[in-house]
């Protein structure tokens, strides 16, 4: 495997059976198939060049009808399955890979550190769906784009330091130029303005000073936006409509149809270099490239790559005092100490999914993620029953409040109608004294 070539990402949102396909770019072989995964438009990442993570929104039977499934790419292994409390739709990640954002259908919008799984923030982003995130390029801000056409700038740093993990974040601005959905949002690279362009269906690009949000340019076409890409070095916005995913290679412009066909371009001469067929398994609604490094095993990677380490998400905000403790007990180690990648299970925390894969291989794991699942529904009833209490006794106690504010009120009126009688009887005794003998 040439070290130099690119590999080709491609995962369609059909069924979860179909799954990820890799191809070699130049010679359009069958590289890697990834089975059980089916993602969203914007839902598929590559971390850190070395990892692949995809949101799964047609997960059926799991908790809150979503996953997220992180795979490492040099070495094949079960995926580090997490699942959030509702479905994740688009998803983004740093350049530096510590921070992980998904956006749900409901609106909300969540930020998780991938190391430690811990979920920092999530917040109610936008009144309808979150179609697309994006962080800067200097990683500082977050941009969030929603099916109403609004899009949104997030402070990263206040996403982190907000000591309240359910609280508003402060918006630093937002825009509502469009009047249908977004479909992309893109930054230019390599210069010194902080552009961004967002495509939508009302059938717009537009370009924005996304720091200061002032709208620069609008480019307006006869159909729906639907995919779009900007060239890294050249800088030029290529726009498609009935177009499912749009990326850029070495070799070209890659495009998506709803036709079910991939596409490697020319653009200079307007001619398909290359074809994929993806028929079987439906149009492709993530597309993107990837170094065939990647695909190395440990073994085979030169020099010593820094240690990096993912986990499972956490489902709920952690007190911002509070250390992860037992929370994440699953967890994924990726290093590299030589020639060695190793993956650690130290967790209770596991999928009803997973333990059924297991169980199918009839293996020890299996065996223990029974006694992990049992152990994690246990902690779980238990802590349901002490807030059930919690509460129990807070109603309890705001119910005696209620029943000694309603015996002094009683006592008060008690009082003030003996009193009235009193002062009518002495009247009545006054007046019955003035009376002529």
């Amino acid at each position: 495997m040439d070290k130099g070539r690119e590999a080709l990402v491609v995962c369609s949102d059909k069924s979860m059976g179909i799954g990820i396909t890799i191809w070699d770019m130049e010679t359009g072989d069958h590289l890697l198939h990834i089975p059980t995964s089916a993602s969203p438009a914007h839902g598929l990442l590559c971390l850190r060049q070395q990892f692949l993570v995809a949101s799964q929104i047609h997960r059926h039977g799991s908790i809150g009808g979503g996953a997220i499934f992180l795979w490492a790419l040099n070495k094949p292994q079960p995926p580090l399955r997490s699942y959030p409390v509702e479905a994740i739709g688009p998803l983004s990640c740093t350049n530096d890979g510590i921070y992980l954002a998904g956006g749900a259908l409901s609106g909300n919008a969540y930020l998780w550190e991938i190391a430690s799984g811990r979920l920092f923030k999530t917040w109610h982003a936008h009144h309808k769906s979150v179609n697309c995130l994006l962080f800067s390029n200097d990683d500082s801000l977050l941009i969030s784009g929603s099916e109403d056409g609004m899009i949104c700038v997030w402070s990263v740093i206040s996403l982190i330091d907000m000591e309240d993990s359910r609280s508003w974040p402060p918006l630093l601005h937002y825009s509502s130029e469009h009047v249908s959905s977004i479909t992309s949002l893109l930054t230019a690279s390599g210069t010194s303005n902080s552009l961004l362009v967002s495509s939508s269906l009302d059938g717009t690009c537009k370009v924005w000073d996304f720091v200061t949000g002032r709208l620069i340019q609008t480019q307006v076409y006869p159909l729906g936006v639907t995919a779009s890409v900007l060239h890294p070095e050249e800088e030029i916005l290529f726009c498609g409509g009935a177009i499912t995913a749009l990326t850029i290679s070495g070799l070209g412009l890659i495009s998506a149809s709803t036709d079910c066909t991939i596409c490697i371009w020319d653009v200079v001469n307007r001619m398909i270099v290359r074809r994929f067929n993806h028929k079987k398994a439906g149009a492709a609604t993530n597309m993107m490239v990837i170094p065939q490094s990647s695909l190395l095993s440990a073994s085979n990677h030169s020099g010593v790559l820094n240690q990096f380490h993912v986990s499972l998400l956490d489902k709920y905000p952690q007190p911002a005092n509070s250390s992860k403790g037992t929370a994440t007990l699953l967890s994924l180690r990726h290093s590299f100490k030589g020639t060695q990648t190793s993956f650690d299970s130290r967790s209770t925390h596991s999928s009803n999914q997973h333990m059924f894969d297991l169980e199918k291989e009839q293996t020890l794991a299996a065996m223990q993620m029974k006694v992990e699942t049992c152990t994690e529904n246990r902690m779980w009833a238990t802590r349901t029953t002490k807030h059930v209490m919690e509460m129990n006794k807070h109603l309890q106690s705001r119910l005696l409040d209620l029943m000694q504010c309603r015996i002094l009120w009683q006592t008060e009126i008690d009082s003030s109608t003996s009193k009235k009688r009193k002062k009518l009887k002495i009247g009545s005794i006054l007046q019955g004294a003035e009376e002529p003998q």
